[in-house]
Parts: structure tokens; sequence; C-alpha cells
């Protein structure tokens, strides 16, 4: 048995220490890489030529002349298999210490998982280096020469604990400006690679998000500044292929779908029409825009992407200009690969008090559902109510000031009731509340889940702002969990987020997607605009990094938070806005009621 497990050592020293044959990233990909049905569309082994844009960024890793690569791409182009198949390379060819870092902590269970671990166990190359005992975990995974650490960019302590060769980044423009205290998660991450001075990589790859704040727009600005171009079927001059040069022909059904008949784009040379198969079936390469740079930097959008139609993302841009500013952002970010610009960082509150409207009912025709939101201050209640309808264009139905003593059950008893309210259209079809938010970060938080425990029939429910570190970006849905003891449902929300779009919808100046209706009356008053503007969007720096960070200008900021939770509740619903919610029906209140 000693003997048997002897030989078994020298096999594998003999096999670490052989000569390797002369190989590149995408060489071993298109070698030993399997793709299975769990991650990919495509499963099978891997083809670097299905996405030949590929080839350069993953092969640059190995080139002694780069010691960084920043990629700032769309999404659907493949970002993730690239930087697993340079994480494969390394554990099966060039054996050495690994970090890969996520956003933040509670994403390492899923990458570890479904994407690292499916990818090891349909690798024969791989399957039998990543050792499968006691000694690897979820986070950290030991192989023959080397291990891979999978960490989150908000958790200082796995930044700065072991010495790394290969430093991947994920989604750089979701980390926060600082791990804890300890400063920028990039530059922590970074000095653990100083003991490999001639032959260690950084790797820094997302999709940009908002620009004053973009790492990865910064990091790809300060580079080779490559751009994937093809060649003009007509004329041969190579180009990127441009939003702004595309051009498309479509018509608009009945149910405001979109159809689209025709995409081409146009050469910035010639000026010739060309159709998507004929681009793609063109030569490829990517052009520098700089030559003298340390990093390498490539750009990529979803028009280069094998695996989306520029059918499709023409119709997904008509229907994001149909939706609104929030959607349009996520189009250009996750689309075209780039970030997005705000027009301020404030509204002026007297401009939205003037365009105060006079209603033709209390609840006006292009309305489909209605959301509440509450906040729960020590001695009352701060009520709004809001209308929603096609393109998230809303409309102010009440603002309501609920006095009384918190700590009274009838004070919520009346609170109940005032939720039960309905309103009517000019028709007389009366409508109620789809879905109401209230917030459980104050004083009151248990009476709260008690409140919203045996009402969430009525869709009803606890929220509680996300904590978030500096910068560290936190969608407007972030998470629900059932606290203990009670067990109520406790939607967690990105607080910035949701300012963010609310902010971007007080900016839309004509009615229509996005656009933010008030009526006279009503608890419209100059009062609630002062709240509904009592903070500003301002960018600051810490240790070098911009980041976003919301300012009171005035003390009185319910109107703000209500819009945000208002917001949060539309969300939940996600309405269908081709047919109305009228509320929920008196029966089902009596049986919910508490």
């Amino acid at each position: 048995m000693i003997a048997k497990k002897t030989i078994n050592l020298f096999k594998d020293l003999a096999q670490l220490w052989s000569p390797q044959p002369n190989l590149t990233v995408s060489e071993w990909a298109d070698k030993y890489r399997i793709l299975t049905s769990d991650t990919s569309a495509e499963a099978g082994p891997w083809r670097t030529s299905r996405a030949p844009y590929m080839r350069e960024i993953m092969d640059c890793i190995t080139d002694s002349n780069t010691e960084e690569v920043a990629v700032m791409a769309s999404a659907q182009v493949g970002k993730t298999e690239f930087m697993l198949n340079m994480v494969g390379y390394h554990i099966d060819y060039d054996p050495c210490p690994i970090m890969f870092m996520l956003p933040n902590k509670k994403l390492i269970r899923y990458f570890s998982t479904t994407r690292l671990s499916t990818m090891i166990e349909a690798s024969d190359a791989l399957r039998d280096k990543v050792a499968k005992n006691a000694g690897n975990t979820i986070d950290e995974k030991a192989f023959l020469g080397g291990s891979i650490a999978i960490v989150g960019a908000n958790a200082a302590s796995s930044l700065s604990s072991r010495p790394i060769r290969i430093l991947l980044c994920d989604e750089v423009d979701r980390y926060p400006v600082s791990a804890g205290k300890e400063g920028d998660p990039i530059n922590l991450a970074k000095m653990r690679t100083t003991t490999f001075p001639s032959n260690r990589k950084h790797v820094y790859v997302s999709t940009p998000l908002d620009k004053d704040t973009s790492r990865i727009e910064q990091l790809y600005e300060d580079s080779t500044m490559e751009q994937w171009s093809l060649a003009c079927p007509s004329c041969d001059a190579f180009q990127p292929i441009k939003w702004a040069q595309i051009k498309f022909e479509y018509r608009k059904t009945e149910d405001n779908e979109f159809i689209v008949d025709e995409v081409n784009h146009a050469c910035n040379e010639c000026g010739c029409l060309h159709s998507e198969r004929e681009w793609k079936r063109a030569e490829g390469k990517w052009i520098a825009q700089k030559i003298h740079s340390l990093r390498r930097g490539f750009h990529l959008n979803q028009f280069a992407s094998p695996w989306v139609t520029w059918e499709k993302i023409v119709r997904d841009f008509l229907e994001a200009k149909r939706d609104g500013q929030e959607k349009l952002k996520t189009w250009v970010n996750t689309v075209l690969g780039e970030s997005w610009e705000e027009k301020g960082t404030t509204v002026d509150e007297d401009i939205l008090f003037e365009r105060r409207e006079k209603y033709d009912a209390e609840v006006p025709n292009p309305v489909k559902v209605l959301t509440a939101a509450v906040d729960v201050q020590d001695d009352r209640f701060e009520i709004e109510v809001v209308g929603w309808g096609p393109g998230r264009e809303s409309w102010g139905i009440e603002y309501h000031v609920l006095y009384g003593d918190l700590k009274r059950e009838e004070t919520w008893q009346q609170l109940d009731l005032w939720l039960q309210k309905r309103w009517s259209k000019a028709n007389g079809k009366q409508f109620g509340i789809t879905c109401t938010c209230i917030d459980s970060g104050g004083h009151f938080t248990q009476e709260v889940y008690r409140f919203t425990k045996v009402r969430e029939a009525r869709r009803i429910y606890a929220i509680k702002g996300a904590s978030a570190i500096k910068g560290e970006y936190i969608p407007l849905l972030a998470g629900t969990s059932r606290p203990k003891p009670l067990k109520t449902l406790l939607v967690r929300i990105g607080v910035n987020d949701g300012k963010a779009r609310v902010l971007s919808s007080l900016q839309v100046e004509e009615p229509g997607p996005s656009y933010c209706h008030f009526p006279k009356g009503q608890g419209y008053e100059l009062n609630y605009f002062l709240g509904l503007t009592a903070e500003k969007l301002e960018t600051r720096h810490e240790k070098g990094r911009p980041y976003h960070v919301w300012v009171k200008k005035r003390a009185r900021n319910e109107p703000f938070d209500l819009r945000v939770y208002n917001t949060a509740a539309i969300e939940i619903v996600n309405p269908n806005f081709d047919k109305e919610y009228p509320g929920f029906y008196k029966k089902k209140r009596k049986r919910v009621r508490g």
C-alpha cells in the first residue's frame, strides 16, 4: 500500500515537472474545455471560433509582455466563460495561486458550485487535478501546484491574507470603494501579487454602470483601448459595429409590441449598408486606439455576439425607449457595453410644484395599478399612493399623514383601514392598493413585522434598506428573508439604486415613459415637493476612488423615501400593463385581517 502511494506520488511529480506543449489559453480551451447544458445554451466542446473576438483576449494572458488586461463589455458576449478558461488553463497547464474576486461574498457559493465546479467536473483535464478532500471548500480549492481562492470585494480579510499570481476581477463596477476600512479591494488584492513580479497577471472585467464612477471605463481608457472591428463587405475598411450607424425599419402592433423588419450597418468609409450576416462573415480583428500603454484594454458590445441577433438588439432598444429611462439605462449598459451619464444630480422643487395637474378623476384613465408606501415615524405614518401605467409612467394619487400613538394597537388598525381605501376612475371603476411597502427600519420594527405578517396575502410587506459599503452596487430588490421569531417576509431594498431611479424619473420633462404626474391637492403641496427633492447625488472620492453618495439638502425627506418604496412595490408586482388591477376584493380582505 505504501509502495503504491509512493509510485503515485512520483507519477504526480513527474507530470508536474514534465515539459508541457506550448499552448495558449484559447488552444487549451479548444482542446480540453467542455460546456454543459447546466450553464450553456450550446453544450459540447468549447470552440473559440464561435466567438473569435475572445481569442486575443484570452491569449494575451500568456504574453510575457502583458501584465494587466481590462475588458469593458456588454452582457452575453461570454465574459465569464473566457475567465473560466483562464482558470482552467492555469489549473491544468500552468499551476499557480489564483484569486477570483466577485463583487460581494454572497455570490461565492453560486459561482463556485454552478460555474467553477461544473467546469471542473466536465473536463477530463481538470477533474482529477482538483482534490476532493476536506481541505477543499466552497471558497477555496487546491490543485497540484496551486489553488484558487474565490473572494468577495467587500471582505477585507480574504483580500489580504495570501500571496497570489493570477488576479481575476469580475464585474468591477459593482465593487465597493473600500473593503471595510482597509481600502480599495482591487489594490488590496494586487498587493498579494508582489511576490510574483515577473509573471503576475491582473485581469479586470465588467459591464460598465455609471459614467462618473465606472472603474472599468477608467481602466479601459488608461489602456490600449482596442475595439473589435470587422471589414466592410464592400470596401474592406475595418471598423467597430456602432449603434450610431445601425439603420433599421420596424412596425408597431396594436398590442404596443415591435416587429423589426430590417437591420443594417452603414460603413463609416463608403456608406454601404450591409446586413448582420454579411458583417459577421467578414474578417475581424482588434484595433488599438492607443499603442503605447502597459495595459491591454478591450471593448465589446452585443453586436459582436454570436448569441444575440441584431434584430433582438433593436427590438430591445425600442422596448427600453418605450418603457422609460431606467430600462434605457440598462440597455446602454448591457447591450452597448457603455456607461450611463445622468442628466443632473438634483431636481428643482418649484418646477415640480408648478407642473401639478387637475386630474379628470381620483385615478386618471391611463393608470392600471395602484401601490402604496408607508414611512413609520415616532408619532405618525406618512403614506403615499401612486398610480402606474405603461412605461412606468406614474401619477401621484394621494399623500396622507396619519397621526397617532404607534404604541397603541388602534393606531395600527387605523392604518389597516386606510390601506383598504378605494379610488375611482371617471367611469366609476374602483381601484384598491395592489402592493404596499412599509419601512421597518425605525423604532417600531417588531410592530411592523406583526402588522405585515398577517397581511402578506394583501401584498403588504415589511421592507428594510440593505446595508451597503461605499460604492457597492445593490439592486433595488436586493432579496428577501424571514427574520425570527415572527418569520415575517422582509424585502431588502437597495436604497441608492431606488433613489437613482426616482431622480431619473423626476428629470423626465415630457409625459410618457417614466414621467411623474402630480395632482393639485390630495396632499401634494409645496412641503411635499421640498421633501421629494430633499436629497442630491454627489460624487466623492476615497483614496482616489470616486463613488456616489446621497446628501440631504433638507431635514425632512419622507416623500423621497416613499417614492423609492413605491418604486420597489411596482417592481415587486411587475404588472402586465395591458390589463387593470382593481385591487383586492372585500372577501379576501376579511380573510387576512389581523
